[in-house]
């Protein structure tokens, strides 16, 4: 009997020390799964781009991120894809990304001189240059690009037919933006033209993508935004853009922009540029600096006008640049004075 006692007592004290250790064991890869978790985020938080920071939405004026951390995005803007597309390089975007610190660029597709609505290859351009800046793990504004075609009503079915397209093949995809009209011009208006053609977009995005950011172009190319205060798109991930040029756009429009805020419009600068606003003359670096320290003071995310070697003030390389890589050599007034802004 006594020997029996012995055998359960030994056989209790065996079990016990088996599930002790296992709980150890079990404890210790625990402790080493969530400090190698912790690594990895620590070291993408550094990065400032997508793989950090996610999914943006909006919180008041501000974008934020998957962690509802305030973030301003900064980047570049091609020019026109059906004439520069062959400077969106991967080597290209590496440079913007890990030299100027850029976490967003932005394709501008335009819809007329050439562009989309009478020649659909530009379609396939796109794709490919999404598909890159995503690889690249930065955030990617998709530009429906109209100018001179004034008023975004005019091409609707064609706007409403291509963002059925792209929203579907990107769905929630956290890199992609989409920008449904850049600049409405030639007396379009808010209420009449602007809104109701937004309204019907942002649907048809939202079948697809349910609350990836949207920009909305406003009047006159884009400097209106006061206009949609008492009349606002009922989206919570819509913003408004505003477009300026320096040498142009000073401390009125500045006002025009605190005025928007105060109010809680959310604004997103999706193009601004250096120089005066036909994009030639000199650049005006003191209201540049005026604006990008206002931009930085707001959190208030921008593209900067324009990655070509285009002959004029905005282009950010000199003429002649090679397509596929570039320096500080190849850099414009405008291109230098950029990099610095985006590097301090």
């Amino acid at each position: 009997m006594k020997r029996k006692k012995i055998i359960v007592v030994l056989l209790t004290i065996i079990l016990i020390c088996g599930c002790s250790n296992k709980e150890t064991t079990t404890n210790k890869k625990l402790e080493k799964k969530i400090k190698n978790k912790s690594n990895v985020v620590e070291k993408v938080k550094k990065n400032n781009l997508v793989s950090y920071n996610g999914k943006l939405h909006l919180d008041g004026t501000d974008i934020v991120n998957q962690y509802n951390e305030k973030i301003q995005l900064k980047g570049i803007s091609s020019h026109g894809l059906q004439w520069y597309s062959n400077y969106v390089t991967e080597e290209n975007i590496k440079i913007f990304r890990d030299e100027w610190n850029a976490n967003l660029f932005r394709l501008a597709m335009y819809t007329d001189e050439g562009g989309y609505l009478s020649n659909k290859s530009i379609y396939d351009t796109l794709i490919e240059k999404t598909d890159m800046i995503i690889k690249n793990d930065m955030y990617v504004i998709i530009d429906w690009h109209i100018l001179h075609d004034n008023n975004p009503m005019s091409h609707k079915d064609e706007a409403k037919e291509f963002f059925e397209k792209v929203s579907s093949k990107y769905k929630n995809n956290p890199n992609v933006i989409y920008e449904i009209c850049n600049e409405p011009n030639g007396g379009t208006n808010w209420n009449n033209d602007i809104k109701p053609y937004a309204d019907e977009i942002i649907d048809t995005i939202r079948k697809n993508s349910k609350d990836s950011i949207i920009i909305v172009g406003t009047g006159t190319w884009s400097q209106d935004i006061l206009d949609p205060i008492n009349n606002r798109i009922n989206d919570k991930n819509t913003m408004y853009a505003l477009h300026f040029y320096a040498g142009t756009h000073k401390e009125w429009l500045r006002d025009r922009l605190k005025q928007a805020l105060e109010s809680k419009l959310p604004i997103f600068v999706s193009e601004w540029g250096t120089p005066s606003a036909d994009g030639n003359g000199g650049i005006d670096l003191e209201e540049s600096r005026k604006w990008t320290e206002f931009m930085k003071e707001n959190n208030i995310s921008w593209t900067n006008w324009n990655l070509s070697d285009k002959n004029e003030s905005s282009a950010l390389l000199k003429s002649g640049t090679k397509t596929n890589g570039f320096t500080d050599n190849d850099l414009t007034e405008s291109g230098k004075f950029i990099k610095s802004i985006m590097t301090e």
